[in-house]
């Protein structure tokens, strides 16, 4: 079973707008690639003192766990996924994007 990692925009959306969007591409990894473990690679345990490089550094943890990274639409405009490409380049990760 392919584990799967999810990078996605998220400045300036909702948790609702976001966790809609997950799922979505979920149920679109399910149809293009089928049996799968995603990733789970939203979090929201940092508190109010949480930094943006904290969930980044989280991210990439999680990244080093995956057979393949799969990149939302505006991935390329997002820092923090541009920095999650450039790793599962780097180090070998399949990398999906959406069409």
């Amino acid at each position: 079973m392919k584990k799967v990692f999810i990078s996605q925009p998220m400045r300036g959306k909702t948790e609702d707008e976001i966790l809609t969007e997950r799922n979505r591409i979920i149920e679109e990894i399910q149809a293009s690639i089928g049996d799968h473990e995603v990733l789970d690679t939203y979090f929201d345990d940092f508190g109010e003192c949480s930094k943006p490089l904290h969930y980044l550094a989280k991210s990439l943890w999680m990244l080093a766990n995956a057979d393949c990274a799969y990149f939302a639409q505006g991935w390329q405009d997002a820092r923090g996924c541009r920095i999650e490409h450039d790793c599962a380049i780097d180090y070998g990760i399949e990398v999906l994007k959406e069409k």
